[in-house]
């Protein structure tokens, strides 16, 4: 039998914790549950949309959406004859270039030189060296022309990274995945490359075999398919990199019914990339932004609507979909939240 104490402290942990449900102003949302309350308010039970799928990463990848890629969109593309060296890393642990001295100068081209919040605020290039400095992980070299050097040693948040690179064409992109814990949707995948400037992004935009790429190593490095994805760019702004895929698109082209879940999958995506783009909005685009709590009673007020206008319709979950696609566009457009100066 539990002592009186232990009784008290029990009742008394749960009136705070009901109170504080009370306390909190309206609209002041962690992003997560801002996703959270996304999700609680439509009919039908609640989406799971991270965790089983990291399980079966597998069956639940999607097939790379039609392609939008214009190479134009990648500025100063490095010369060939400067990448030519790469070649004698095919098969080497991905540390051994990752401490070339010539690789270190080529990685200034193509990283952004921002601030990056891995843990805590340190340059994207330190948290990189953290995730791929020890691998043992091979450099692989495809086609002839795509190389791809990757870690997973980061020593917490379940850190890891990759770094990859066109030979022909010039051009390099880079990913790092973790759990952020400082308030920002989590988990998250943060792609980068100082040569594009473009913004807005979507999956569909970067280059075919990248995005191929990018798939196999998300599958391998048990990335769930569905997570907040970033993209910074080489104007030190930190966007949203859409996901314009169709999880209910097979590979040999045909549809998958409904059943399947597929059209969750579409939904929980959708749903994600609108509370990101909140948060960028909310936070300034910052490359290393910390915010626990976002104020935004607008975007409350719009999921009722949603809910009231999805809920009468032949489609429900095709008319939630539309609908925050056509929110997260809206929120990408107003550019950066302006404050009022200090009097």
């Amino acid at each position: 039998m539990q002592s009186f104490r232990a009784l008290r402290k029990s009742k008394v942990s749960h009136v705070l914790g009901f109170a504080t449900l009370f306390l909190l102003p309206t609209g002041l949302l962690l992003p997560t549950a801002a996703y959270g309350l996304a999700n609680a308010q439509q009919s039908g039970p609640p989406s799971q949309p991270t965790e089983q799928q990291a399980q079966n990463p597998q069956s639940q990848a999607p097939q790379p959406p039609a392609s939008n890629y214009n190479k134009a969109i990648f500025l100063k593309p490095i010369p060939p004859d400067q990448l030519a060296f790469l070649n004698q890393f095919a098969g080497a642990p991905s540390k051994d270039l990752f401490r070339d001295k010539q690789f270190h100068k080529l990685m200034k081209t193509f990283v952004p030189d921002c601030m990056f919040h891995y843990g805590r605020d340190m340059p994207l290039s330190d948290a990189l060296e953290m995730v791929i400095n020890g691998s043992s992980q091979p450099v692989e070299i495809r086609d002839g022309r795509y190389l791809m050097l990757s870690g997973q040693s980061g020593p917490y948040l379940g850190g890891r990274g990759f770094l990859w690179i066109d030979m022909q064409d010039g051009i390099a992109l880079g990913g790092f995945y973790f759990h952020p814990t400082n308030g920002e949707p989590t988990p998250s995948v943060v792609i980068f490359s100082r040569q594009v400037k473009q913004d807005p992004l979507a999956q569909s935009d970067l280059p075919p075999a990248f995005v191929g790429d990018l798939i196999q190593w998300s599958t391998t490095s048990r990335v769930p398919p569905i997570t907040t994805r970033y993209f910074i760019t080489g104007s030190n702004k930190r966007i949203l990199l859409e996901h314009d895929e169709d999880y209910c698109l097979r590979a040999d082209g045909t549809t998958a019914p409904p059943e399947s879940g597929c059209l969750q999958m579409n939904a929980d995506a959708a749903d994600i990339d609108m509370n990101t783009a909140s948060y960028l909005y909310q936070t300034h685009y910052a490359t290393n932004a910390t915010a626990w709590m976002i104020n935004d009673p607008d975007q409350i007020a719009w999921l009722q609507v949603r809910t009231n206008t999805c809920g009468i319709g032949p489609d429900p979950l095709g008319c939630r979909i539309r609908m925050t696609r056509e929110r997260t566009h809206v929120i990408i457009r107003q550019g950066p939240v302006s404050h009022p100066p200090h009097r």
